[in-house]
């Protein structure tokens, strides 16, 4: 297992870091609000710091063991991330101080999160087929995905304020409004092509990762 860190110069050069833990299982990555690099150590339930010089530092000795960590965001001047096998959202201040709040649906194993502009956070749940929401109060509230066993596995923010998500299993993209009223699902032309990671761009449009076709996918909000 590899258990580096890597940066990207302009010049196209990379730098590789240790951390701290051996096999600690690096894997979502956000800037945090004091200007460095914040990570989860999935394996070791744990997040780490690292400065822009390649200093490491690791937090969390209060996250729940076994929990395994996984996508950070940043609200409120803190850190939040999913706990894939733990059920939660974690909440960690830039001290290590951590709160967690249980998701309600049993085996929801939530993934990818996504700060919405009315301060709010998205995530998928695989496991419950659902997009979860959690307010500035830590109050949680589930939204199902039509398809059922869709296993939804990335979110984004698209231009329109709406949340736009993959379904892995189910080879479409989903759409759905703020208030959690489904907009739509929209068939990907290539057959099981296992959509993962989704980002939007300026224009509104949006890409997603299609991990076991071997291609990256667009798609047009106004006609989907």
């Amino acid at each position: 297992m590899s258990n580096r860190l890597g940066r990207l110069a302009r010049d196209g050069s990379i730098a590789e870091f240790a951390v701290t833990t051996p096999d600690a299982g690096p894997d979502g990555i956000a800037l945090g609000p004091d200007g460095n690099i914040w990570f989860s150590a999935t394996e070791i339930d744990r997040l780490g710091r690292i400065t822009p010089h390649g200093h490491i530092t690791e937090f969390g000795q209060d996250i729940t063991p076994g929990s395994r960590p996984l996508s950070i965001v940043v609200r409120d001047g803190a850190l939040w991330f999913s706990e894939a096998a733990g059920g939660r959202i974690g909440r960690m201040t830039l001290d290590g101080m951590v709160t967690e709040f249980p998701i309600p649906s049993h085996d929801s194993h939530p993934r990818a999160m996504a700060l919405h502009p009315d301060g709010s956070i998205w995530f998928v749940e695989a496991g419950a087929n659902a997009l979860g929401r959690i307010d500035r109060h830590g109050i949680i509230t589930e939204f199902l995905v039509p398809t059922p066993n869709a296993s939804p596995r990335g979110v984004a923010i698209g231009a329109d304020g709406d949340l736009w998500f993959t379904e892995n299993a189910a080879n479409k993209i989903g759409r759905m409004a703020p208030d959690g009223t489904m907009v739509g699902e929209y068939d990907i032309p290539v057959a099981a092509s296992g959509p993962r990671c989704i980002v939007p761009i300026s224009d509104g449009r949006l890409f997603f990762t299609q991990f076991d076709a071997g291609l990256i996918g667009e798609i047009i909000p106004h006609d989907g």
